[in-house]
């Protein structure tokens, strides 16, 4: 119960303060009952403690304490018993309090779940349970209530407070058509959303249902507990028989029982695996149990699986081919236009690519879509098509140059076509996440040896991003059962732990050490069947865990040790009869404290595991972050301007496209890499310690200068000419394609080392 180890507290407490007073004023025989009273007043609940660890089949090394304080009792050395009291009570006292604060983001978590749903039936509005909540339902949620079930928002866009699920504090806006998860704050006006899974099903009550599982202070105190008391309780029986049976003196016996009593064992450990688990739970990392975190300090084998886990799990759009006398911008407005009515995953990557380049969709007519075939309408009057070409249809030469890009890429293709004849390709791939590299560099640094992906995908995309993130193995086109088999198959080596978001992964997860999973979009049943949820969609909030969960560990146990270590030199002294009870219960209470306060370290944040970004550079990696975004046409157009020059006559279509290159780059490219230069690399310089940590970054932005310069040089000679000439042609082109490829290059770096920093 909550009130014992405080009522405990204050009666042992009050005591031996009274007996001391007592001593002082002459009346020693009061203040030996005093004594004796808060003597008495701890076996109680001591004994309690005892009945409740045997019933559990746990050691039950408060046992010592017992013995101790029954001891003191016996030879009437009630100054020690009082003293041994107020060292029970102010361990238990500690380890409750820091359990309440370990749970309180979870106990939050649970208070904040949804209880009832508004919902819309025609213009009628009425509140209902959340459990009549139907899949299809129009839902209305407003100003400052907590989103109720899964949904799809409705009409005008919605602002959310995402952060009780991500701990992210910026309000994030979901347009209509995107999804929203259950548990979020409505941070704007009212909006409406359609339910897409009932409340068991919605996001929110799979990490409710987690969280009340996480009764975690017992497991690892008794896994710490277990493996040290089976031999620290007999050994603290046997020294304390030698020390009567060799001197005759109970009161020696007694001396060693208590600086025996076991409160840095039973105490330390669990404060510190607690601890862990409070600062994992504010990074929006819910943890099943104590001994999770543990097991996960343990781990030197991680399995991930590849879709949604290390890649975004959405598909992008990586490129866009036009066939000739067509520009790839008139091609992706096209495709957009007839997939904007279509729900496919592609369709809505496709339509998310066209607005972010500034590109709306026009108006169809007539759309339909065709399972596996693609989408179909009418737009300007001429039929438009989005999917698959029509078999036996001719392939042009250009597009087979598209197959092969694709096929390279590893990318999926839509093809457009406007009256039968394809006119371009769009090129979609689910891109790695920006966080995977360095999260992967930070598991490793944290003690993981072996990193393997498990995935039914295809092997070549699969080899591909396990080349670029270094992974030690890969096992491709696997089943959910050959993914359990490959998880077994791992844990007879190491602890095992798996990382996942897909039903499909929920029977690995389930079947190894420690199961992770993605939880911000995963499947419920991969949370379920989990131990460890990330609520936040950062595959490097499990790197923060581990790092947690590998120092909670280290100081678990770091503090059990030292403080038996200490425990175990008093029981010398005290056999040796240089300790006297009295004396040697103020030693121990000194001993429990130093190890508790040493065990509340794990609270603390580890700023050696992730720089702690000042809040000026947290906004410049927004900003630039945001620009990235933006300057995906400039990439496209300096790669278009390569390809002209590649494949057209030496007209003034090249000069053009070369004339346009300049213009975006002058315009839009260098801006933004000076701006990064001397305002974003400077601020980072201070969180990761100096000038060097960006030097390369810095050389690379001298070499897009440089090429820059290059093609601006060319365009002059052509300006003054009239006219490309024909010598410059290859320089050109190599000039473009080297920008581009360094521009990837580098973009790709920066978001990988120095936005994934930001939350």
């Amino acid at each position: 119960m909550s009130w014992v180890e405080p009522a405990l507290l204050a009666v042992t407490a009050s005591a031996l303060a009274a007996g001391g007073v007592l001593r002082l004023l002459g009346h020693a025989d009061a203040a030996d009952l005093c004594w004796a009273l808060g003597t008495v007043a701890a076996v109680a609940p001591a004994v309690g403690w005892v009945l409740v660890a045997l019933r559990r089949h746990h050691a039950g090394v408060d046992l010592i304490a017992v013995l101790a304080l029954g001891g003191t009792l016996a030879v009437g050395e009630y100054l020690a018993g009082a003293l041994i009291g107020l060292m029970l009570a102010t361990g238990r006292t500690l380890e409750a309090a820091a359990q309440r604060r370990a749970s309180h983001d979870l106990r939050a978590l649970l208070a904040h779940a949804p209880r009832t749903a508004r919902r819309r039936t025609g213009t009628e509005v009425r509140q209902v349970p959340l459990a009549e909540v139907a899949v299809g339902d129009l839902l209305v949620v407003g100003a400052g209530e907590v989103v109720p079930v899964d949904g799809q928002v409705v009409g005008p866009a919605a602002v959310l407070d995402e952060s009780v699920l991500t701990g992210e504090s910026a309000p994030v806006e979901r347009v209509a058509g995107q999804t929203v998860r259950s548990g979020v704050v409505n941070a704007g006006g009212a909006f409406e959303v359609r339910a897409t899974a009932t409340e068991q099903d919605s996001t929110y009550a799979g990490i409710v249902r987690l969280a009340r599982q996480a009764g975690a202070e017992a497991a690892p105190v008794v896994r710490l507990a277990d493996r040290y008391a089976a031999w620290f309780l007999p050994l603290s029986l046997v020294i304390a028989g030698l020390a009567w049976l060799l001197s005759g003196s109970a009161v020696r016996a007694v001396a060693v029982l208590v600086v025996a009593t076991p409160c840095p064992l039973l105490l330390a450990a669990p404060v510190a695996i607690v601890s862990g688990l409070s600062r994992a739970s504010r990074l929006g990392v819910v943890v099943r149990d104590g001994g999770a975190l543990e097991r996960l300090g343990r781990a030197r084998t991680l399995l991930l699986d590849k879709t949604g886990t290390l890649t975004g799990g959405r598909p992008r759009v990586l490129d866009v081919i036009a066939a000739p006398g067509r520009q790839p911008a008139e091609v992706l407005r096209l495709a957009a236009t007839v997939d904007q009515y279509s729900p496919h995953v592609l369709a809505h990557a496709i339509v998310d690519a066209a607005r972010e380049r500034g590109l709306e969709p026009s108006v169809a007519t007539d759309v339909s879509e065709e399972a596996g075939r693609g989408a179909y309408g009418v737009v300007g009057g001429r039929r438009t098509t989005v999917g698959r070409l029509d078999p036996g249809a001719a392939v042009p030469d250009w597009a087979r140059e598209a197959e092969n890009r694709a096929l390279l890429d590893g990318a999926a293709v839509a093809w457009v076509t406007v009256d039968g004849g394809p006119v371009g390709a769009v090129l979609l791939r689910d891109p790695l996440r920006p966080d995977a590299p360095r999260a992967l560099r930070r598991l490793r640094t944290a003690g993981i040896g072996r990193i393997v992906m498990l995935t039914g995908d295809r092997p070549e995309p699969a080899r591909e991003i396990a080349a670029v993130l270094g992974l030690d193995g890969v096992r491709a086109e696997l089943t959910p059962a050959d993914k359990v088999a490959e998880v077994r198959a791992e844990r007879r080596n190491a602890v095992t732990v798996m990382v996942g978001d897909g039903v499909n992964d929920a029977p690995a997860l389930a079947a190894a050490d420690v199961g992770v999973a993605m939880g911000a979009r995963g499947s419920t049943a991969s949370s379920e069947a989990a131990d460890i949820v990330l609520t936040t969609d950062r595959v490097d909030r499990l790197a923060d865990a581990t790092s947690i969960a590998v120092r909670a560990r280290r100081i678990a146990v770091q503090s059990a040790l030292g403080g038996m270590l200490l425990s175990l030199a008093a029981m010398g002294a005290a056999a040796a009869g240089l300790l006297p009870p009295a004396v040697g219960a103020l030693l121990q209470e000194g001993i429990d404290v130093a190890v508790i306060l040493n065990a509340l370290r794990a609270l603390r944040v580890d700023h050696s595991a992730r720089p702690a970004l000042e809040p000026a550079a947290e906004a410049l990696i927004h900003r630039f972050a945001a620009e990235h975004e933006d300057l995906q046409d400039v990439l496209q157009a300096v790669r278009d301007a390569a390809a002209t020059l590649s494949a057209s006559a030496r007209d003034g279509q090249a000069l053009e496209a070369v004339r346009e290159v300049n213009r975006l780059l002058t315009e839009r490219l260098l801006p933004h890499e000076y701006a990064e230069e001397h305002q974003l690399y400077p601020a980072l310089e201070r969180t990761l310690g100096g000038p060097e940590t960006t030097a390369t970054m810095s050389r690379a932005h001298a070499e897009i200068e440089r090429l820059s310069g290059r093609v601006a040089a060319h365009l002059a000679l052509a300006e003054a000419r009239g006219a490309l000439e024909p010598e410059q042609f290859e320089d050109l082109r190599a000039c473009l394609y080297g920008l581009h490829t360094v521009l990837r290059l580098h973009f790709t770096q920066e978001e990988e080392n120095y936005f994934s920093l930001a939350p």
